[in-house]
């Protein structure tokens, strides 16, 4: 895990140094900025060492090729097998990327499992891609006659470029052949087929996700668990847990935060004994989101009010984690996969409507939820693993119709009536690994759950001088807190992810 920054045609290695030090916080460990001999390339990155620690050193050069990664290649291990051991100098996960786009394959970056962005540069050619759903960050710039590539938007600030954007999730840019998709996410699926075995798709859920967490624990450093209480978290954890003790290992460490007496510290205390995992908690004040929100806008990028609530007991939960841990699973992704919001139970009666909903919201997670959890996470030095967002897991949940996602309990009955039940689907198929009142307990907000909202308003109320802050005023104070730490504000503002979004329409709020 990492930052990066890579100059093509534009700039110099000093320009290169002064935009990686605004990411070294993605990046401890180690900072490199290089030029690629007899071509107009100069990279930069900061790495947080999570696979092969001692020899993985970015940006890696190989005959007259240089390449920056950001994330974790889980299958490279495969590949190495396939791409001939003997042909990789080190043991890092990365340094698979070059040798599978060296096979000349016309598709090889699909064979890439796992989260990443990248740029990959030889004498003559820049290639630059990102995960299929956009869960680690790439921007791209123009700089004079040349391009600019980073991880974070921040490394542009004060850089006279031009028109910042967003590679695309499943995307790769290539300074031949221009801009392309090499993913798309599968349509969702609405209603069952005529003969549908519920039991055995739920059977089939319950595979796929165990695979997916045992591979998303790959590392050479302990993975923990982030764990708020609700369904996700917790499944994610459970199952966790149950890798590290068939392989013999300690407990999985969990971590949780929300104000004293909340009622996630409550409910993950009661998962944490269920699951047996190593239980650690925070409990923090008004006083102290109010000592943090400015630190926590500027790394989320984002004056949005619904991300700044929700990323702020993500940086709480972040900063105890980094204590224990370099890496953590989390929840994110169960919602747009099994229709976990407030808003999709107004599709309860239109499965084709919710199965198209579904999809949309998972192809632009990566400037919402993602763009959270990656910033927040990374502010504090710790990567954040997402298994809910694996490509298989993805693929075989979009084959689930979406009426059994969303539905009127119960869909075995030989009437489904009553009060709709999100994510009925999953419940079932994991139904035996925590308590039942967990499994079938309604959704809350991370803000809710663990009081965040209340401290905000604490906080919000010593800062304005007000007797009350609404939502708008809220904003407000976002805003200008995040125009007084960026030279280019309004560079940042225009590439933010609001959860309000055109290509919504919110039945449930008609």
């Amino acid at each position: 895990m990492c930052g990066f920054v890579s100059l093509w045609n534009a700039g110099d290695p000093e320009l290169a140094r002064s935009m990686i030090e605004r990411l070294t916080h993605r990046g401890p460990d180690d900072v490199q900025v290089e030029r690629l001999s007899g071509a107009p390339v100069v990279m930069a990155h900061s790495r947080l060492s999570i696979i092969g620690p001692d020899d993985g050193t970015q940006p890696i050069e190989r005959a007259g090729d240089m390449l920056v990664v950001n994330g974790e290649i889980y299958n490279h291990e495969d590949l190495r097998a396939i791409l001939n051991e003997d042909a990789f100098d080190t043991e890092s996960d990365s340094e698979s990327v070059l040798h599978l786009y060296r096979s000349g394959e016309a598709r090889w970056i699909s064979k890439l499992d796992g989260m990443f962005a990248f740029v990959l540069a030889t004498k003559d050619r820049i290639i630059a891609a990102r995960d299929p759903l956009g869960i680690k960050p790439l921007y791209v710039a123009k700089l004079g006659d040349g391009l600019a590539f980073a991880s974070e938007l921040k490394a542009f600030d004060g850089v006279p470029v031009d028109s910042v954007e967003a590679i695309p999730p499943g995307s790769l840019m290539d300074s031949r052949t221009g801009m392309r998709t090499w993913y798309r996410v599968p349509h969702g699926a609405a209603e069952p087929e005529e003969g549908h075995d519920l039991n055995h798709t739920a059977q089939e859920l319950r595979y796929v996700l165990e695979a997916a967490v045992e591979k998303w624990m790959v590392a050479d450093v302990e993975v923990g668990s982030f764990l708020s209480g609700g369904l996700d978290s917790s499944l994610i954890a459970a199952i966790a847990q149950q890798v590290r003790r068939k392989a013999g290992k300690s407990p999985l460490k969990t971590f949780s935060v929300g104000l004293a007496g909340s009622p996630d510290l409550k409910a993950a205390r009661a998962v944490a004994e269920h699951i047996g995992s190593e239980h650690h908690e925070h409990a923090f004040t008004a006083a102290d989101v109010q000592n943090n929100l400015a630190h926590v806008i500027y790394h989320l990028e984002s004056a949005d009010v619904d991300l700044v609530r929700s990323a702020i007991p993500t940086l709480f939960a972040a900063r105890l984690a980094r204590k224990h841990v370099k890496a953590v699973l989390t929840g994110e992704g169960a919602d747009e996969l099994f229709a976990g919001y407030t808003y999709h139970h107004g599709y309860v009666d239109d499965p084709r409507a919710l199965a198209d909903e579904l999809t949309r919201g998972l192809t632009s997670m990566h400037n919402i939820n993602l763009q959270r959890v990656d910033r927040v996470t990374m502010a504090e030095s710790l990567e954040a693993r997402t298994p809910f967002l694996d490509r298989d897991l993805i693929d075989f949940s979009q084959s689930i119709p979406a009426s059994l996602k969303l539905c009127r309990t119960n869909p075995e009955a030989a009437e489904s009536t009553g009060p709709t039940t999100e994510k009925w689907i999953l419940r079932k198929a994991c139904s035996d690994l925590l308590p039942q009142d967990l499994v079938w307990r309604k959704k809350a907000q991370f803000d809710e759950g663990s009081g965040t909202v209340d401290a905000l308003q604490g906080a919000l109320q010593e800062i304005t001088g007000l007797a009350h802050v609404d939502r708008d005023e809220e904003g407000a104070v976002y805003e200008a807190i995040l125009r007084e730490r960026f030279e280019d504000p309004e560079r940042i503002l225009e590439a933010a992810g609001t959860w309000e979004s055109d290509e919504r329409v919110d039945v449930a709020a008609s």
